[in-house]
C-alpha cells in the first residue's frame, strides 16, 4: 500500500471513529445487588464503591460550552425490587438554597438533583424524580418530549440526605413496582441533571443545548443494567376517602352539612398500562385557581389539578391547536356545567374509569369514560364523557395519534335542549419531533358531529418550528370552521383562519450582565371565512428579552393592534355599559415592560407594566410581586395588579384591581399550611383558603381547608366552608 492509500485508509479510520464517538450516547451501568440498602444519606455501603459513577457533568447554564464547575457524581444500583441511586455533589461553601420541605418543591427556588428516566425510550415521555440536600422530593411526568412537565403525579419512593459545607449527599430508593417498563430490558434512556441555585449554575449530564429545555429528551445518555429487568409488577392501590363538609351560602341564607365517602382505586395491566378507577370523586383539597384579570372577547385556559386526570395526561389533552386555539379535549370541562341561569356552577362526578399507558414501545392507548349527575335544581342533565385515544410512535421521537371524543345526554329531560343531546369529535394528529429537537411541528385535521348537523365542522392546524442554536422560526396556519363544536374540549373561538410568522434572532455575549438576549418579530392574522374572509384581529410585534447571568431576566414588548369588532363588545364588562359599536375595526398600539428579579434570593420581586392606546381609549397597567422566605421553612408573596381603562364618552370607565396573599408554612416534611387570601374589586370579593396538610403515611393525608369569602361593599360574609378529609393509600 503506497503512502497515499495509508494516507487516505488512515483518515477514512478517522472520521469513523469520530463519527462513532459523537452518536455514541454516555452511559453508565447498573449493578446487580441482593440485598437492600439501608437508605440513611450515607453511601457507606462497601458496594457503592464498587459501582460505576456517571459524571463529568456539562454546565447549561450560564454557558453550555463548559464542564461543570462543582462535579456531581451519579452511582446506580437494583435489585429485584428497586432501583438505588447515590449522588455525591460537591458545592460552594456557604448556605443552600431551599425554600420548602413540601413535596414538589420548585426547581428556582431550590438546590437539587434531578432524573429524568425514559423507560420506554421514545425520546417522547419520561419519569421525572428530584431531591434537595434536605431530602424533600419531588416527581412527575414528562411527556411531549420535555416540553411538558407536570408534578401532581404522585407514587412511592424514598430518599435521604446529608449536607456539609462544601458538598452534600442523596441516596434514593425507587421501587420498580413504581414505574412502567419493558419487561426484559437492558437500558433505558436516563439524564440525572442539577440546578446548582446557589451558584447561579445548571449542570447536566448530558450536554444539553442552551437554547432548548433542560428538561428535553432528546439529548438522552443510557442506563444499562448488569442483567435483564423483570416485569413491571405494581400492586393494585385502593385510596378510600372520607370527607366531612359544613358551608353556608350568606346570600341566601342556606346552611349545610355533608359526610361523603368514595375513593379510587389503580389497577396494572401488563407492563406498561394503569386503569384508573374512580367513585364519587372529592376535590375539595384541590388548591384553588389564582385570579386574574380578562380583557380579551374569549376565555381564558387553567391547567387542571385533579389528581385522577394526571396520569398520562398528554395522551389526551395534547390533541389539537399548539396554542389552545382548539383542543377537543379538556379534562376541566367534567364536573362543571352552566345552570338555569348560565352560570358555572359545580356537578357532581358519579364515578368512571380510564385505561391509560404504554402498550409497547411504539403504541399508546388511552380511554377514559366518566358519568356526571343529574341535577335537577338547576336544570343539569346526567351526561356521559369519553374519549378514546391511540398513539403510534413513527421515527425517532415523532408520533401519529387518533382520537374519538363523545358527550352523550343519559337522559331526555325537559329543559335539555335538542342540540345538547350529543357532541362528537374525531381526528388525527401527526407530531413532528426531530433527534436533535431543532425541528418541530403539527399537523392535525378534526371534524365534530352535533344533532343535525354533520356536513364540514373541521378543525386543522400546520405549524413548524425551527430552533437552531441561534435562531427560532416559527410557521402557523390555522382553520377552525364556524360550526365545529367540541363540548368536552377548548375552542375559545370559531369561524377563523389564522396565519403566525416569528422570527428571533438569538446572542450569547461571552461577557457583561446578559447571559443571552434576543430580538423577535411575530405576525399574527385572522380572518373571518363566513365574512368573506374579512380581517378581524392582527398582533404584530417587536420583542426583546434578556436572561441576565444571576438567572433573572427582562423583556420589553411593541404590540401594534387591530380588532374589526363584529357585534357590539364592551371590555370593561360594566354593568349596563354602553358596549363598543359593532361592525368597526379599531387600531392601537402597546407598550409593555416586564422584569423578574433572581428567583434563588430570599427576596424576590416581579413588575409588568403595559401603557398604551385600548381600542378607542387608552390603558395604564401595572403589576407586580415580591416575595420573602425563610428558608426553608416559610415563604410569604404579596402580589397586585392594576388595569386602568379610559374611554370616550358615552362608554364605560374601568379600574380594575386585584391582590392576592400567599403564605406557605413547612413546619416538617409530613407538616404543611398553605393560605391564599385574594381581593377582586371587579367580583367585589375577598377570598381566604387555607389548608393544612398533614401527610400521616405514604402518599396518605388528612386535609382541613377552610374557604371564606366576603363581598368587600358591605363587607359582609358571603360563603364560608370548612372541610376535613382523610384519603389512605393502601396497596394490595
Amino acid at each position: 500500500m503506497n503512502l497515499r492509500k495509508q494516507l487516505i485508509f488512515l483518515l477514512g479510520i478517522s472520521i469513523s471513529a469520530f463519527c462513532t464517538a459523537q452518536i455514541t450516547p454516555k452511559s453508565v451501568t447498573a449493578r446487580y445487588i441482593d440485598a437492600p440498602i439501608n437508605l440513611d444519606g450515607v453511601l457507606d455501603e462497601a458496594v457503592w464503591e464498587t459501582a460505576e459513577v456517571a459524571g463529568d457533568f456539562q454546565q447549561f447554564f450560564p454557558s453550555d460550552q463548559v464542564s461543570a464547575k462543582y462535579p456531581t457524581e451519579v452511582k446506580v444500583l437494583f435489585s429485584d425490587t428497586h432501583l438505588y441511586l447515590g449522588i455525591y455533589a460537591k458545592k460552594a461553601p456557604g448556605d443552600y438554597v431551599v425554600s420548602t420541605l413540601k413535596r414538589d418543591y420548585g426547581a428556582l427556588t431550590n438546590d437539587n438533583i434531578s432524573l429524568l428516566f425514559d423507560t420506554f425510550s421514545d425520546g417522547t415521555t419520561a419519569y421525572f424524580f428530584g431531591v434537595t440536600p434536605y431530602g424533600v422530593r419531588r416527581e412527575g411526568l414528562v411527556s411531549e418530549g420535555g416540553s411538558n412537565f407536570n408534578n401532581t403525579w404522585d407514587i412511592k419512593w424514598q430518599a435521604e440526605a446529608t449536607r456539609f459545607d462544601d458538598h452534600f449527599v442523596i441516596e434514593i430508593a425507587i421501587p420498580f413496582t413504581s414505574l412502567k417498563f419493558v419487561e426484559g430490558a437492558t437500558k433505558w434512556r436516563f439524564r440525572p441533571y442539577r440546578w446548582n441555585n446557589q451558584s447561579n449554575q445548571q449542570d447536566t449530564w448530558v450536554k444539553v443545548p442552551q437554547q432548548q429545555l433542560l428538561s428535553s429528551l432528546a439529548d438522552m445518555g443510557e442506563l444499562r443494567f448488569e442483567r435483564a429487568l423483570g416485569k413491571s409488577r405494581t400492586p393494585i392501590a385502593l385510596i378510600p376517602y372520607v370527607n366531612a363538609l359544613a358551608d353556608k351560602d350568606y346570600a341566601s341564607d342556606v346552611s349545610e352539612t355533608s359526610f361523603k365517602t368514595g375513593g379510587d382505586a389503580k389497577i396494572a395491566v401488563g407492563n406498561g398500562m394503569n386503569l384508573d378507577l374512580t367513585l364519587n370523586p372529592d376535590f375539595s383539597n384541590v388548591e384553588v385557581d389564582d385570579i386574574f384579570t380578562n380583557l380579551t372577547r374569549f376565555e381564558v385556559r387553567l391547567p387542571e389539578k385533579r389528581q385522577f386526570f394526571i396520569d398520562n395526561s398528554d395522551l389526551f389533552e395534547s390533541f389539537g391547536n399548539t396554542f389552545n386555539e382548539a383542543k377537543p379535549f379538556f379534562s376541566r370541562r367534567i364536573g362543571l356545567a352552566r345552570n338555569a341561569e348560565g352560570n358555572l356552577i359545580q356537578n357532581d362526578i358519579i364515578g368512571g374509569a380510564r385505561l391509560s399507558g404504554k402498550l409497547n414501545n411504539d403504541w399508546r392507548l388511552g380511554f377514559l369514560n366518566l358519568q356526571t349527575a343529574r341535577d335537577e335544581a338547576n336544570e343539569i342533565a346526567s351526561y356521559n364523557n369519553m374519549m378514546l385515544a391511540v398513539q403510534r410512535k413513527v421515527g425517532s421521537r415523532s408520533n401519529i395519534g387518533v382520537f374519538w371524543v363523545n358527550r352523550q345526554a343519559a337522559g331526555d329531560e325537559d329543559y335539555l335542549n335538542p342540540d345538547d343531546n350529543y357532541n362528537r369529535v374525531i381526528g388525527a394528529d401527526y407530531n413532528l419531533a426531530s433527534s436533535d429537537n431543532v425541528w418541530n411541528g403539527k399537523l392535525y385535521l378534526h371534524k365534530s358531529f352535533q344533532p343535525g348537523d354533520s356536513e364540514g365542522n373541521f378543525s386543522s392546524q400546520a405549524t413548524v418550528t425551527y430552533n437552531p442554536r441561534r435562531w427560532r422560526i416559527i410557521q402557523d396556519l390555522v382553520y377552525i370552521d364556524q360550526d365545529f363544536r367540541a363540548d368536552l374540549g377548548f375552542v375559545p373561538r370559531r369561524d377563523v383562519l389564522k396565519w403566525g410568522n416569528g422570527i428571533q434572532r438569538i446572542f450569547y455575549p461571552k461577557t457583561g450582565i446578559f447571559n443571552t438576549h434576543g430580538v423577535r418579530l411575530l405576525s399574527i392574522t385572522y380572518w373571518r371565512p363566513s365574512l368573506d374572509y374579512k380581517k378581524t384581529d392582527h398582533n404584530y410585534s417587536l420583542n426583546w428579552e434578556t436572561a441576565f447571568r444571576n438567572q433573572a431576566s427582562a423583556e420589553v414588548t411593541f404590540r401594534n393592534n387591530y380588532i374589526f369588532l363584529v357585534s357590539p363588545f364592551d371590555p370593561t364588562r360594566t354593568n349596563g355599559a354602553t358596549p363598543l359599536p359593532g361592525n368597526q375595526g379599531y387600531h392601537f398600539n402597546q407598550v409593555s415592560l416586564e422584569y423578574q428579579s433572581n428567583n434563588t434570593k430570599v427576596i424576590t420581586y416581579r413588575a409588568n407594566a403595559t401603557l398604551g392606546r385600548f381600542f378607542n381609549g387608552e390603558i395604564t397597567s401595572v403589576g407586580g410581586q415580591l416575595g420573602f422566605r425563610v428558608q426553608p421553612k416559610a415563604a410569604f408573596s404579596l402580589g397586585f395588579n392594576y388595569d386602568g381603562i379610559r374611554l370616550p364618552q358615552p362608554y364605560a370607565d374601568a379600574d380594575i384591581f386585584f391582590a392576592t396573599f400567599r403564605a406557605d408554612l413547612t413546619f416538617s416534611k409530613s407538616l404543611f399550611w398553605n393560605t391564599l387570601v385574594q381581593y377582586s374589586n371587579r367580583q367585589e370579593n375577598l377570598g381566604i383558603n387555607s389548608r393544612l396538610q398533614w401527610r400521616f403515611a405514604p402518599l396518605s393525608d388528612l386535609y382541613l381547608v377552610y374557604n371564606d369569602n366576603y363581598f368587600t361593599g358591605t363587607f359582609g360574609p358571603r360563603f364560608r366552608s370548612i372541610n376535613l378529609k382523610l384519603t389512605y393509600w393502601l396497596n394490595i
